[in-house]
């Protein structure tokens, strides 16, 4: 690979990262209509409701993040980036998406905390207790398979940067 390359690697890295909020947003969206749609239509006695409740809450801040990292991506504006400046982009997106597959591990042992929670003889409203773990799972496990699935995607460019050589 040419020096000459390095722009166009550059490129294809940030388009990766665009499209990869882009689905971040879309599966925030699909889950605000879903669950919007059921949250209204479910008793509020019931775990359902409050996973649907929890789904909603998640999703609109799914939906801000996506947003923002897409307004931050810029295709066509890291063309002047240097190997090293390249390189250091690299690392640092990859390790936001180490640190949010940390988080998301996280996630859902909180969901499994809620739901042992639920179970206990002095839980309040243990419906909710297991909505929000239900809800904190299906978001956690997402959001696992969505960080580690784009940090190895991504993870590719490493490869074509070192093959940039002067």
């Amino acid at each position: 690979m040419l020096l000459a390359s390095l722009p166009a690697v550059n490129q294809a890295r940030e388009l990766l990262a665009e499209h990869g909020m882009a689905l971040l947003g879309a599966w925030g969206l699909l889950n605000l209509v879903v669950s919007g749609y059921y949250v209204s239509r479910t008793d509020a006695r019931l775990a359902v409701h409050h996973f649907h409740f929890m789904n909603v809450a998640w999703n609109l801040v799914n939906v801000v993040l996506a947003v923002w990292g897409m307004l931050r991506a810029h295709p066509n504006q890291v063309a002047g980036l240097t190997l090293p400046e390249s390189l250091a982009a690299q690392a640092s997106f990859e390790n936001i998406l180490l640190l949010n597959a940390a988080l998301d591990v996280l996630y859902v042992l909180v969901g499994f905390w809620l739901y042992r929670r639920a179970a206990t003889p002095t839980a309040t409203r243990p419906e909710r207790l297991r909505g929000y773990a239900r809800s904190v799972w299906l978001q956690g496990g997402f959001l696992f398979c969505f960080d580690l699935g784009l940090y190895f995607t991504y993870h590719q460019f490493v490869d074509r940067l070192l093959e940039v050589v002067p």
